[in-house]
């Protein structure tokens, strides 16, 4: 298993924050089949081969995810776009 853990900085609100995380988790939805459910301030995903969370916090955002075998090979593809979707949506 490989694991990626990014922290990205924002200035909004939590509750402006976790509405850029709704944005974001409906495009994974619709682009990977990646379900997620709020738990608190987690957006907490899985798919087969993919588990993790969306941690919201007062000025940052924590992306956490396992990867199983298969996607362990294109971890630093997907922790690039990662990257490049908290950028856009948080600055």
């Amino acid at each position: 298993m490989s694991k990626i853990d990014i922290r990205h900085p924002h200035q909004l609100s939590i509750e402006a924050a976790r509405a850029e995380v709704d944005k974001v988790a409906t495009r994974m939805r619709e682009k990977f089949g990646v379900e997620g459910k709020w738990d608190g301030d987690a957006l907490r995903f899985a798919r087969p081969g993919m588990s993790g969370a969306i941690t919201v916090a007062a000025s940052e955002v924590r992306v956490q995810a396992e990867l199983g075998l298969l996607l362990s090979a294109l971890r630093s593809t997907i922790e690039q776009e990662v990257q490049r979707k908290l950028s856009e949506h948080f600055g």
